[in-house]
């Protein structure tokens, strides 16, 4: 069994509904769900939007590979209504799901990506991360997600809900 642990994040149409149903369609596709932090809400990070995203992060016990989690996570998003542009930027979303960390893996592939490269720059990941696994260890970085959290820099607002 791996542990993979998902940012799920909506800044368009119902984004409580959208978290809740991902969730379902999580747990049925691809494992049981052994942790879920509160949800925050928090200003878009890297682009400008009219409505504020709500994000959470869940943890997943899972036997599926991590391609076939990545898939799985994809056809979720896009069956939510997600568009993706192909313009390189960030764009508002009905729903984004991230993988976040598998265990230690450190995967680099042109797929998939993981630990997300991105976490520790982002106080909206950061948060509910630390507030289900504080201790969880960044095997790149080789800090805890509270040492991220605490050196973080990003001062995007960001509160729970």
């Amino acid at each position: 069994m791996k542990t993979v642990y998902i940012l799920q994040g909506s800044n368009e149409g119902n984004r409580h509904e959208y978290l809740d149903l991902s969730t379902i369609e999580i747990k049925k596709r691809i494992g049981a769900i052994s942790a879920k932090s509160s949800t925050y809400e928090s200003e878009p990070w890297g682009f400008e939007a009219r409505q504020w995203f709500l994000n959470r992060v869940i943890v997943i016990e899972t036997e599926l590979h991590p391609l076939k989690v990545l898939q799985e996570l994809l056809n979720i998003e896009l069956e939510f209504g997600r568009k993706r542009a192909d313009d390189g930027k960030y764009h508002s979303r009905t729903l984004d799901l991230d993988i976040l960390f598998i265990d230690d893996q450190i995967i680099s592939t042109p797929e998939l990506e993981v630990p997300h490269p991105q976490i520790q720059k982002r106080r909206f990941t950061l948060l509910p991360l630390s507030e289900i696994a504080p201790c969880l260890v960044h095997p790149i970085l080789h800090k805890t997600i509270s040492e991220l959290l605490s050196e973080c820099t990003d001062q995007a607002k960001v509160k729970k809900i």
